[in-house]
Parts: structure tokens; C-alpha cells; sequence
């Protein structure tokens, strides 16, 4: 199997403090890679070592089979939006990429017109970077990110601020730079609705550890599902659960749900049969938020387990 990218055991420590703490990652040819953590957690961190923005204490890093140490120009077939990206306001958006294309030693300039196409801006080229919306600044830096024609695209939060109908185009290009250009991609992303539609595998980062990487097909299959019921009186029908089936429940405002799924009928009549409306039964399925949440509480309590101290758990 092609590995465009492979970490072993990557650290990266800043005085006292471990940062990313023996990573490894191995990143499949032409997948997009949701990396995930809470803020603090290293991503940005490991996505800055990946990229040679910052110097990494100890283990190794791969690109495209090779060793990055001591090999700048591997890192030619990367492009990465690692922090907001710096337009000149006053020129234009095919003006800023020009400017970039020669930071670049770009020398072709149908390559700036290729990344503006894929990115729909031909149309606003030559409109000032100070009359583009969020969303079409996003675009642009992405257009400045794959000019060259890069092998492996790495983003950092680059649909932060932007709202529904720019974000939605951000998941459409980037679908189409993996489809069309068999481009790898490495997200990370707060908007986990976002990444669970747009990823192909994730990587979950807690206090700099990988805890977990697990393809989004195996992680449907592993999410919890539960069957919930909403009703005219939900103590009441709490009661009803316990007391006639021996079943527990969650309530959720107007909301019951339960994970037993086999007497769905017998249950929907014990309501009505005690004067419980029942106006909607339906199958809810754990998302990737929830997912994620869990995860990183189960990681956090077996951490201060470990360290034997006390811990006071709020529900």
C-alpha cells in the first residue's frame, strides 16, 4: 500500500511541556484525513512539523517514501493553509496569487489560471481582495495552496468563520480536488458535522496522543443508535419503561429514548392503553460529534485514573 505520509513516533516538546507526544499517522494516497482534537490537543502542532513550519524533537517523518530531514525539496509536492492566510487587501485576487506564484518560483502562469478555475474565482479575478466575501478569501487561499500542484494539500481550520453556503463550498471543492486530481488532503476541522460528511478515515488527538484512527465506514458501524419516542408526559412514561419492561431511558426534554429496539409496538400501546400521546417514534443515530465527545472524556478520565487522583464527575 502507497503511503503519501507516515509519522513514527513524533514528539515535540517545548521546555517542559510534550506537546504531540510519539504520534504516528501513516496517510493513504489520494483519502482525506480528518485529523481531530480540542484546542490544545496538537494538531496544529504536528500539521506545522509535517510541513517543516516547525522543527520536531524527536522521531520521523515520510513524505512520498523519503525521509523530510535535510529535504526541502520534498516539500515542493505539499500545499498547506496552516494559519490565516495574508492577502494585500488592494490588489487582486489574480494580482496576490501572481505575487505568491513568484514567492514560489511559479513560472507558469497557466497554473494560477488552473487554480483559480477549479476554485470558481475566474469570475472575480480581478475584483480587490478587500470586496471578497469570507468564503471566497477561503477559496483564494486554497487556489494559492495548490498552484503547484500539489501531492498532499494540508488545512488547518479552513472553515472557521465561514457561513453554511461557504462552507459547503469548501466541502465541494475539496471533494472534487480528491476525485479529479487524486489529491490527498489533511483537514482538521471544529465542525465535526462538517469533517463526519467530507473524510474518508480520522485521527483523534487527546494532550498530543493519537487515541484512536478508524475509517468513517467502521466508525458508523461502531456508533450507538437509539430508539426515541417522543410523548405527552415522559415521567410518566419513565415509569411505564421501568416498571412493565425493565427497560431504562434517557429523557430529553419532550423525548425518551431507549436502545431496545424489539418491542417497539408492545411499548407505542402501553403508552396509549395509560393516555400517552405519542406523536413520533423514530431511530437516532450517534453522530461523530458525540462520538468524539465520548471518546475524549473515557481518554481524559483514564488519564487522571492512571495518576491517581481524585475526580469529581458531573453529569
Amino acid at each position: 500500500m502507497e503511503y503519501i505520509l507516515e509519522v513514527n513516533n513524533l514528539t515535540k516538546k517545548y521546555k517542559n511541556k510534550t506537546v504531540v507526544n510519539n504520534l504516528n499517522l501513516k496517510i493513504k494516497k489520494g483519502e482525506i484525513y480528518g485529523l481531530l482534537g480540542q484546542n490544545g490537543a496538537g494538531k496544529t502542532t504536528t500539521m506545522c512539523m509535517i510541513t517543516n513550519l516547525s522543527h520536531k524533537t524527536e522521531g520521523e517523518i515520510k513524505l512520498f517514501g523519503q525521509d523530510t530531514t535535510n529535504n526541502n525539496q520534498i516539500f515542493q509536492k505539499v500545499g498547506s493553509i496552516i494559519e490565516s492566510p495574508g492577502f494585500y487587501e488592494n490588489l487582486t485576487g489574480y494580482e496576490n496569487l501572481k505575487y505568491f506564484a513568484k514567492i514560489q518560483k511559479i513560472t507558469n502562469k497557466k497554473d494560477i489560471d488552473i487554480a483559480l478555475k477549479i476554485m470558481e474565482l475566474e469570475e472575480n479575478k480581478n475584483k480587490k481582495v478587500k470586496e471578497y466575501s469570507m468564503g471566497m478569501k477561503q477559496r483564494l487561499a486554497i487556489a494559492e495552496a495548490i498552484m503547484n500542484k500539489p501531492e498532499l494539500l494540508i488545512l488547518d481550520e479552513p472553515i472557521n468563520g465561514l457561513d453554511p453556503r461557504g462552507i459547503l463550498d469548501i466541502r465541494k471543492f475539496l471533494k472534487k480536488l480528491s476525485k479529479e486530481q487524486n489529491m490527498t488532503i489533511i483537514i482538521s476541522s471544529h465542525i465535526l458535522s462538517e469533517i463526519e460528511q467530507l473524510v474518508d478515515r480520522i485521527g483523534i488527538i487527546n494532550n498530543g496522543k493519537l487515541i484512536e484512527e478508524i475509517t468513517m465506514d467502521n466508525l458508523h458501524e461502531k456508533m450507538n443508535k437509539c430508539l426515541e419516542f417522543k410523548v405527552s408526559d415522559t415521567k410518566k412514561s419513565s415509569k411505564i419503561l421501568k416498571e412493565k419492561f425493565n427497560i431504562a431511558c434517557k429523557i430529553k426534554e419532550n423525548k425518551i429514548q431507549i436502545k431496545d429496539f424489539n418491542n417497539t409496538a408492545t411499548i407505542n400501546k402501553e403508552f396509549v392503553k395509560n393516555e400517552i400521546s405519542v406523536s413520533q417514534i423514530e431511530t437516532i443515530h450517534e453522530n461523530l460529534e458525540d462520538y468524539f465527545l465520548k471518546k475524549i472524556y473515557q481518554e481524559n478520565l483514564e488519564e487522571v485514573y492512571t495518576n491517581d487522583q481524585e475526580v469529581e464527575v458531573s453529569a
